[in-house]
């Protein structure tokens, strides 16, 4: 049977949100101490550096920040594929403080997070998760554990399914428009602006200077 690569997305328990804060401040360490490496190469020698040379520079240095040796590595491929996608000699920095600090996010590789008794075990700890997948019976490959804007995590992991072709043979066609977002050639129709109803929510809250409730929102 063929199979496809899908990612899983899993709330983690609210416990466990001291510890990554932790571990996404020492992430934002190292991609700001990467990208200052990377811009004065490029300034002072004309090098852009690949992920194979940042990490002669960043080697040993996982254990002192408490990461996993993989996540530093995923760092360094994550920066020069964004870097190479913008074209940029220099990224924005990672804030790990203040009203624009950066969301968490800490990266992982293949093999370098398991699952152990129940949890997500990745770098000696073990996180809890609400399983609604059966993770037990996948196989983990690259994964991360992400932050939202309410500050809750989630450990997104990309994983092997397996696959059914589809039997379908029908089409549709799809008009999109201003008073209603699309509309099918079957006459279903996919109604847009519903965000305006949460607008008269929204003012209240700002009014009230209610900071949760505007994220949430």
């Amino acid at each position: 049977m063929p199979t496809a690569i899908k990612t899983l997305k899993l709330r983690v328990k609210d416990r466990h949100a001291p510890l990554l804060l932790q571990m996404a401040r020492q992430v934002n360490f190292v991609w700001n101490f990467i990208n200052a490496l990377s811009s004065r190469s490029i300034r002072e020698r004309g090098q852009w550096m690949s992920a194979y040379d940042i990490q002669k520079y960043t080697d040993g240095a996982s254990r002192e920040l408490g990461l996993h040796s993989q996540t530093v590595q995923r760092v360094s491929v994550e920066y020069v594929t964004r870097r190479r996608q913008f074209k940029r000699a220099r990224l924005n920095w990672r804030k790990s403080t203040g009203s624009k600090r950066s969301l968490g996010w800490i990266p992982i590789n293949t093999g370098a997070a398991s699952w152990k008794s129940g949890q997500v075990y990745h770098n000696g700890h073990y996180f809890g998760v609400w399983d609604s997948y059966g993770l037990s019976q996948y196989q983990f490959k690259t994964a991360s554990f992400n932050e939202d804007a309410r500050g809750r995590w989630y450990f997104n992991v990309a994983v092997e399914v397996e696959t059914q072709a589809s039997e379908g043979a029908a089409s549709v066609g799809i008009d999109l428009g201003l008073k209603d977002c699309a509309t099918t050639s079957t006459g279903q129709k996919l109604h847009g602006r519903w965000y305006r109803e949460l607008e008269p929510q929204l003012a209240v809250a700002q009014r009230a200077h209610k900071k949760k409730r505007v994220r949430a929102i």
